[in-house]
């Protein structure tokens, strides 16, 4: 039998970052001890993930306008008071960037578990007049000084464990988001830059009410007394913050002054970076971040991945993230397949998790599209990905010619896309865990961003600087650089280097090259299932984008599939029978969307979170 529980958990240094939750997690699953050096099959991984989940349901009850019909502009976001922030710069004329800006400088300060100025993500930008698609890529990198053994025990030199790597230092990469920002709107900004933080300051400085969601995680999520720092704002006087309560945040007010005056330079050069590298190398367990990090980090104007499939151009986030390629793999698969045609009408609202032959062909095409996307896809500065391969529509069908119909296949191996040397790629599975935000704006002129950001696991590496956390991207690598037969895994840690992301930010074209969809959602790994379903079912199936949004998740989830309790039973059985193992759970997906209806556009707000659709 396999040993299951967090390895060096008896030490004193751990136990006291622990929370109780996690313990009883660990201990009531029956584990001995979880050593991440045994996370390199699909049923370990996918254990591993499930026990250290951060971001658990929290039960919103809150109302919030999660639909919204407009002709002019739109903003969809986590948070109304970010949707808020978004409306009123698209009010005053502002370009979506603009509002996109404004918006995220909000969600670092009301959902700080998610993302903010100490982490990083992707962006696609619609540019309605010049009919140009752009992608930024924002990622966080890993310090220059950073190599293969960042992850690895100094006295056997076997990974270590999740938790250990997670807490502290050693975890955070050089944000991005705020370079990505800046060049962004240098490109496509319409208002006066510092004007997009006035609402983030007055928020900050005259506080905002703790939501019901930010309550509950910080009672959920493990380890967020593990620094003193994050323990004072998240817990004054012992005790978590409550919903309904009053924060302020001077800090990250300040950090917001000085970087609206100064500009995105502020936050790579001088005071506000010499505190974050402080706050790294000081810890108890000390990363490599330097001041020379900062000063060579950029964003990165990338091109755009873009497949025809069902008579739409569907656009993403081309590598580091993983989300164009991946989801592009799942729908061509299905298009091959032309399963679609099973689908019964009837069955308005259900979607895929209504229909067991959709289902499970939407699983098993997912299989193999995570199959060579774990085996292929990483920093493409570092790796050659083989994009044009993995999207060849004779490699997909080939691919998706494996798929039986009648029952699960016990191995989806990873395949052989043209112009790629097989032996230069070694599959590594990384812990991506779902703690992320996505928002979705257009404006008055057209113009639209789907922007996904992130500090990776719920509250990220722990530490704060400024009135914001710092990320712990760097547990999105492959803590082992090499397979147990000596070959380098794509994704392992180098300097400089971005982790593979599962982001998918996704905007969709018709025939006419026009947008009519964009959409995004947080969950880690499980992004690309939620995105991908979504788009299958609005633009293929035909169900309404409210409908879908809010229809049953199923998720690929490596041995197992998780099915949202409001699937239908036949489908859960049927599934069963057909040789799948199920695991019936709630999803904390985080979709926004807006998508062009025959009376407008239509933003649409998951109504798992606690999001906003705003417009006129």
């Amino acid at each position: 039998m396999r040993s299951w529980c967090l390895k060096g958990l008896t030490s004193s240094a751990y136990l006291g970052a622990l929370s109780a939750l996690v313990l009883l997690l660990l201990l009531a699953s029956g584990c001995r001890s979880l050593d991440a050096t045994q996370v390199k099959t699909a049923s370990e991984f996918t254990f591993v993930n499930e026990q250290l989940a951060p971001e658990p349901a929290s039960l919103i009850t809150a109302s919030a306008q999660k639909v919204k019909l407009a002709q002019d502009y739109l903003a969809v976001t986590a948070n109304p008071y970010a949707t808020a922030a978004a409306t009123k710069i698209l009010v005053e004329g502002g370009s979506a960037i603009d509002a996109a800006i404004a918006a995220q400088m909000v969600l670092g300060l009301v959902e700080p578990q998610s993302s903010g100025l100490g982490g990083g993500g992707f962006l696609l930008f619609w540019d309605a007049k010049s009919q140009q698609l752009s992608s930024y890529d924002g990622r966080e990198t890993a310090p220059l000084g950073a190599d293969e053994s960042l992850f690895l025990n100094a006295g056997d030199g076997q990974p270590m464990g999740f938790v250990e790597a997670l807490i502290g230092g050693r975890s955070v990469g050089v944000p991005g988001m705020v370079h990505m920002l800046g060049r962004a709107h240098n490109n496509h900004g319409v208002m006066e830059w510092p004007l997009l933080f006035d609402e983030a300051i007055e928020l900050a400085e005259n506080g905002f009410i703790v939501s019901e969601r930010l309550s509950t995680l910080i009672k959920k999520v493990p380890a967020l007394q593990a620094r003193p720092q994050i323990a004072r704002y998240l817990y004054p006087d012992g005790q978590g913050l409550l919903q309904g309560s009053l924060l302020k945040n001077k800090d990250y007010a300040l950090s917001l002054k000085a970087l609206a005056a100064g500009g995105p330079k502020v936050f790579y050069f001088g005071d506000i970076v010499d505190a974050m590298v402080a706050v790294v190398v000081d810890d108890s367990n000390p990363g490599q971040l330097s001041v020379r990090d900062f000063s060579q980090y950029q964003s990165v104007m990338r091109t755009p991945v873009c497949k025809l499939i069902f008579a739409y151009r569907f656009c993403g986030m081309g590598p580091p993230s993983s989300g164009a390629t991946t989801v592009l793999s799942i729908l061509a698969m299905l298009e091959s397949l032309g399963i679609e045609s099973h689908h019964n009408p009837s069955l308005v609202g259900t979607g895929v998790a209504g229909d067991a032959v959709l289902a499970h062909a939407f699983i098993e095409a997912s299989r193999l599209a995570f199959a060579d996307r774990n085996k292929y896809v990483a920093d493409p500065d570092f790796v050659g990905v083989p994009v044009a391969g993995l999207l060849a529509t004779d490699y997909l069908s080939q691919r998706a010619s494996m798929i039986d119909l009648a029952r699960r296949n016990e191995l989806m191996p990873s395949g052989s896309p043209s112009a790629v040397d097989t032996d230069d790629f070694m599959t590594g599975l990384s812990l991506e865990l779902p703690s992320t935000t996505h928002l979705t704006i257009m404006d008055a002129t057209g113009n639209i961003v789907s922007m996904t950001n992130s500090i990776e696991t719920a509250f990220g590496s722990r530490l704060m600087s400024g009135g914001f956390i710092l990320n712990n991207q760097l547990t999105d690598f492959s803590f082992a650089p090499m397979d147990v037969s000596g070959q380098k895994i794509a994704n392992r840690v180098q300097g400089g280097k971005r982790p593979l992301s599962s982001m998918s930010p996704m905007i969709v074209f018709d025939a006419q090259n026009q947008p009519v969809l964009a959409v995004g959602s947080p969950g880690g790994r499980s992004i690309i299932s939620y995105v991908a379903r979504v788009l299958y079912e609005v633009l293929v199936l035909g169900q309404s984008l409210p409908q879908s949004v809010a229809a049953s998740h199923v998720v690929e989830a490596g041995n197992k599939v998780r099915v949202e309790s409001a699937a239908s039973k036949d489908t859960v059985k049927t599934l069963g029978d057909m040789g799948h193992e199920l695991d019936v759970r709630e999803q904390t997906s985080g979709i926004h969307a807006i998508y062009k209806t025959s009376l407008g556009w239509q933003g649409v707000a998951d109504p798992r979170r606690e999001g906003a659709a705003a417009g006129q």
